[in-house]
C-alpha cells in the first residue's frame, strides 16, 4: 500500500490533468420559439401592437 501524501499527489496531478483537457464552453441566450412564452411573462403583463390605417377620403 502507498503512503497517504503519495495517494494525496496522485490525485492532485489526475484533477489537474482534468482541468486542463476541460474546454471552457459559451452559452448563448437562445430565442423561445414562437408561440411560447417566458416563464415569468404572465396574462395579464402582455403587450402588443395594434396598427391602425386611417384612410382619408
Amino acid at each position: 500500500m502507498l503512503p497517504g501524501f503519495i495517494i494525496d499527489q496522485i490525485r492532485q496531478r489526475e484533477e489537474e490533468e482534468q482541468a486542463k483537457r476541460q474546454v471552457p464552453q459559451l452559452e448563448l441566450p437562445v430565442p423561445a420559439p414562437e408561440g411560447s412564452k417566458p416563464p415569468d411573462c404572465d396574462e395579464e403583463s402582455e403587450r402588443g401592437v395594434i396598427i391602425i390605417e386611417l384612410l382619408a377620403e
